[in-house]
C-alpha cells in the first residue's frame, strides 16, 4: 500500500511517516506532503517529500493523481490562527479539505482510506459532564466550526462511496515537543515542556480549567489503527472522539510535580490573559468515548505517563537545562 500524509512536517505528521518507517504494517512507500517540505524518516520503506498548498486545487488533484492507497489528512491553521485570520482558517481548513475531497472524487475508480484529524473544539458550551457519542456539534470557534464542516463533508463523500473516511476528535495532544505554536491551547503543553528542559513556562489560565488530553504516541496510535480498522461497524456516522485523559491545569501541575519534582512546578509563572481564558472557556473538559474504545482505540494511562514518555522520547531520558 502507498500512504500520502498531508501535513507530514507537522509534529503527529513527522511522527507517524516515523512510526510507518520503522513499522510500515503494509505500507510499501510514503509520500509526504506539506507547505514546506518535510524531512523523510529513516527506515526500510521508499519516502519521498514535497511541498502542497491545500487551498490550490489543481495542486491537490496532480497530488492525488498518484492515487495512494490511504491518505492522512493532518493539514490545518491551528486553533489561535484560525480565530485571529478567518480567511486563512476557512482557506485552508474548509476549503482545502474540499480540494481534497473533490480530487478524490474526480478519479475513475478509486476509494481511498482518508483519515482526517478533526478536532474536539467541534463541540461547543454548555457541556454535559461527560460529553458522548450522540452529543451535538455546536463549535463556538472558526477553528472548530471549519473541522466540524470537515466532519460532515467525510461523512457524506463516504456515504456517497468517494472515499472510506474515518474522523478522529484528536484530544489536545501534550506534551507537544519544540517550539510553541499559535495554538490557544498550547500552554498545555509549555507548562510541562519548558519546566522539563529547565525553563520558565507562563500559565494563562487558572488552575481549575479542565481538559481533555493524548500524549503524540497516542495520537500515533490513533491514526494508525483507523488505517487499517474495519469501518463496517462506523456506519455512516464516520467521526470518532478518540479516548483521552480529562485533567485539570492543576492536576497537571501536581503530575509533574510527582515526576520531576519541586523546582520544576517552581518554574511556572502565572500571567493571565484574557484573550486565552475566553477561548478555553468554550472548550469541552471530559468525555465518554465508548464508541472509540469498543472500536479498539487506546488511551494514555496517566498523566505521568505522559511526562515520562516525553522525557523518553524528547529529552533522552533525563530533565533540566540543555
Amino acid at each position: 500500500m502507498q500512504a500520502l500524509i498531508i501535513g507530514a512536517a507537522g509534529m503527529v505528521g513527522a511522527k507517524l511517516a516515523a512510526s510507518l518507517a520503522a513499522d510500515p504494517a503494509g505500507i510499501t512507500g510514503l509520500a509526504l506532503v506539506d507547505v514546506v517540505a518535510p524531512e523523510p524518516p529513516a527506515g526500510g520503506i521508499p519516502a519521498t517529500s514535497g511541498t502542497l498548498d491545500l487551498a490550490d486545487a489543481a495542486a491537490v488533484a496532480a497530488e492525488v493523481a498518484t492515487r495512494p492507497d490511504v491518505i492522512f489528512h493532518l493539514a490545518a491553521i491551528v486553533s489561535g490562527e484560525a480565530e485571529a485570520n478567518f480567511e486563512k482558517g476557512y482557506r485552508v481548513n474548509f476549503d482545502g479539505t474540499r480540494n481534497l475531497f473533490e480530487a478524490i472524487r474526480a478519479q475513475p475508480d478509486y476509494r481511498p482510506r482518508v483519515v482526517f484529524t478533526s478536532s474536539i473544539a467541534v463541540f461547543g458550551a454548555p457541556f454535559p459532564d461527560a460529553i458522548g457519542d450522540t452529543f451535538f456539534s455546536q463549535p463556538l470557534t472558526s477553528y472548530g466550526t471549519q473541522k466540524a464542516m470537515g466532519e460532515l463533508l467525510l461523512n457524506d463523500y463516504s456515504r456517497r462511496g468517494f472515499l472510506d473516511g474515518v474522523g478522529i476528535r484528536l484530544p489536545t495532544i501534550c506534551i507537544r515537543p519544540g517550539a510553541p505554536n499559535k495554538a490557544a491551547s498550547g500552554f498545555f503543553s509549555n507548562i510541562l515542556r519548558e519546566p522539563l528542559a529547565g525553563r520558565e513556562a507562563v500559565l494563562p489560565v487558572s488552575e481549575d480549567v479542565r481538559h481533555w488530553h493524548a500524549s503524540p504516541r497516542a495520537a500515533v496510535g490513533f491514526l494508525r489503527h483507523a488505517m487499517t480498522m474495519d469501518t463496517g461497524p462506523l456506519g455512516a456516522r464516520r467521526c470518532l472522539t478518540m479516548p483521552g485523559l480529562s485533567a485539570t491545569v492543576g492536576e497537571q501541575i501536581e503530575a509533574l510535580r510527582r515526576v520531576a519534582g519541586d523546582a520544576a512546578a517552581a518554574l511556572i509563572r502565572r500571567e493571565p490573559d484574557e484573550t486565552i481564558a475566553r477561548i478555553v472557556a468554550g472548550w469541552p473538559e471530559n468525555f465518554d468515548p465508548a464508541r472509540a474504545l469498543a472500536l479498539g482505540f487506546e488511551a494514555d494511562p496517566s498523566f505521568e505517563a505522559i511526562i515520562e514518555q516525553h522525557i523518553a522520547d524528547e529529552l533522552g531520558g533525563t530533565i533540566g537545562p540543555r
